[in-house]
This record gives C-alpha cells, structure tokens and sequence, in this order.
C-alpha cells in the first residue's frame, strides 16, 4: 500500500458498502481516525464490538468507531467521504446538511448528476461555508464480504479532483493525497468529474443487449459478451458523452483510451479491446439481477444526465436517448424520473454559461 504522507485526520464515513468499508480500512491503516455512519440503519453496528478485516491486494485488520447518527458523524469528523450509490446521495446530503461545519471538507467518492453541486449550493444557502471535492470513480475498488470484511482489489494509480467553490482544488488535491497517498490531480471543474466516468455509456448498452441473460441470472462473462455490435453502440454512447462535454469545454478522451490507461489493453478498436481483456482476465461476471446499478444508476444519473446536458447545450443524444428507452421499456420502469437531482438543480432551465459561473 501506499503510505499517505503529511497530516492526520479524523474522517466520518457516511456509508457501509464495499467502498466505505474498503476506505476505511485504508484510511485507518494510514493513521487516520474513522468514524463510520450506516445511512440505511444497522449496516455497521458489528464494527462496534469487531475490528475490520481487510483482504485482497493486503490482508490487515484495523479497529474503527461507529456514529449513531449524522450529527454524532459531523461532529467527530474534520473530513467526511461520502462512499454510498449516487441513488443515496441527495437523501444523505440532506441529513448532514444542518450538521456541517464552516471549513470541513466533504468528499463525494464517487460522484455523478453534479450531486456535489446540489451539496455545495444548499450549504451556501444555509450559510455553511465547506468545501466538496468530488472524485469521477472511486480511488479503491473492492467487494464487501460481510459487516465486518472486505476485500480490497485495486488501488487507482490516477484520479481526479474537482472542487466546490473552483478555487480550493488545489487544497482538496493535497487533501486527498494526506488521505490516500499520490496520484490526485486537479479536474478542471465537478462537470469534468461527472463526465470523465464511462462507466454509464459501456454499462448501459451491455445490460440492455444483454438483458435476458441477466433476467435469468445466467453466468456471463462480460468481455465476451461485448460483442462487435455492443461495442458499436458503446461507441455512439461514447461520442454523445464527449460531444456534450465538448459544448461546455470539456476535453475528453475517448473510451478506448480509459481501457488503455486503466487494463493496459493495446488493441485499438472496442470489440478487440473486449476481446483481450476477455482473454487475459477471463469475467468479469455480468450482473445477474435485475436491480442492478448498471440500470438503476447508470441510467438515471449517467446516461439520463447526458440527455439533460445535451438539451441544454443542444447537442443531439439519440443513441443515449435509444438505451435509456430501451431500459426503460423492459423494466416497465421510467428510469429519466429516477434522477432526483436533475430538478432541484435546476438543470431544464440553464444554459451552458449559467451553469459553468455555478461550478466556478
């Protein structure tokens, strides 16, 4: 592991998922203090009276304290890290919101839909000055094993940064480096955070071309289900992201380019790109239930999302639009009115200017 270097810090953990729980062996083997806070209820009650065992790229086990609610969590904190599904995110703003602190910082791991901004614009209204550093993915991956362990799997050697307001990126960067070790650096604003996750685009065309399988919870390996025709359709999803990007000056790379930096993956196109993976790595396994985030966030807070930027921008999103329909459809479910940030934010009233002066 990396060994942050620099300051210590008290962190309040709101969530008790897999990345929560994978943060918060890191963090604390780094040193820093953990307070852990389950938004759902009990998710974290057995960490009272157990350590945290860690597994994966190092098995260690560490001992953490656990909040009883969010003011208990914001009170014992100097930082929190928000590690919970983007579907969470505004109910658990909400709740910590008359809890915060003028100079704490809030770290939202990971980030879509601009739910830091939705943060940052209500902390200004109830006159909280704080600020929100967002990631666009997660610095760890890792899968929960039970209340109590986790397996850690990777450690991302590059992540981004935005912060709200603008200016304090820099000091959210430092920040995170005395959290999690090297590797930050400065995204130009919380949109190039949001943006710079693919995850939406390759998720969504492989759950709906790939929907009976996960309906009758088959085993099926990813990669080799990214056939020429999804990888075509991946592609679009990809062009519509980084057009929108693009109308409010936003360079992205392309997604072959995201395989390349993250898997090491040297082919070109998509399909081949899949086609190696699948033959280096085997799985991963698709998602065999059909509650999966690959529908249930993706298509609200990714690809909806991109719909919603490109009407502002009026960037065409037809094969965005095409997916989300298409889940839409055989889930018997509206998944555009599942996204519970695009209102409050504002989003169908802004032009491209009015919302970059907000993320400055």
């Amino acid at each position: 592991m990396t060994e942050p270097a620099g300051h210590n810090y008290r962190v309040g953990i709101a969530g008790a998922g897999a990345i929560a729980l994978a943060s918060a062996a890191w963090l604390r083997r780094a040193g820093h203090g953990v307070i852990v806070w389950s938004p759902g209820g009990r998710g974290a009650d057995a960490l009272r009276t157990q350590p945290l065992e860690a597994g994966g790229i190092q098995s260690f086990s560490v001992s953490v304290e656990v909040a009883d609610d969010p003011a208990g969590l914001c009170a014992a904190s100097d930082v929190l890290l928000l590690a919970l599904p983007v579907n969470g995110h505004r109910q658990v703003m909400d709740s910590l919101l008359p809890f915060l602190r003028d100079g704490q910082t809030v770290i939202v791991s990971s980030m879509a839909s601009l739910s830091s901004l939705y943060l940052h614009e209500a902390a200004v209204r109830a006159g909280r000055q704080v600020t929100v550093a967002s990631f666009g993915t997660t610095v760890l991956t890792a899968r929960r094993e039970s209340g109590t362990q986790v397996k850690v799997m990777t450690r991302r050697k590059a992540v981004g940064v935005s912060a709200l307001p603008g200016p304090r990126v820099d000091e959210a960067v430092a920040l995170c480096t005395d959290l999690f070790g090297e590797g930050f650096s400065a995204q130009g604003n919380a949109l190039a955070s949001a943006l710079a996750n693919v995850n939406p685009q390759s998720h969504g065309p492989l759950a709906v071309f790939n929907w009976t399988r996960i309906e009758r919870a088959e085993n099926w390996p990813q990669y080799h289900c990214m056939t020429p025709g999804v990888a075509r359709a991946i592609e679009a999803l990809d062009a519509e992201r980084r057009a929108v990007a693009a109308a409010f000056g936003i360079e992205l790379g392309p997604i072959e380019a995201h395989f390349a930096r993250s898997f090491g993956t040297e082919s070109e196109k998509l399909a081949d790109i899949a086609a190696e993976l699948h033959a280096k790595r085997g799985g991963p396994p698709g998602p065999t239930q059909t509650d999966t985030r690959y529908v249930s966030e993706d298509m609200p807070y990714g690809l909806a999302f991109v719909e919603a930027l490109g009407a502002i921008a009026g960037v065409p999103t037809p094969a965005t639009r095409t997916i989300v329909d298409a889940a839409s459809l055989v889930n018997g479910i509206d998944y555009r009115r599942g996204n519970d940030l695009i209102d409050p934010l504002g989003l169908a009233n802004e032009t491209v200017a009015g919302l970059l002066a907000r993320l400055g």
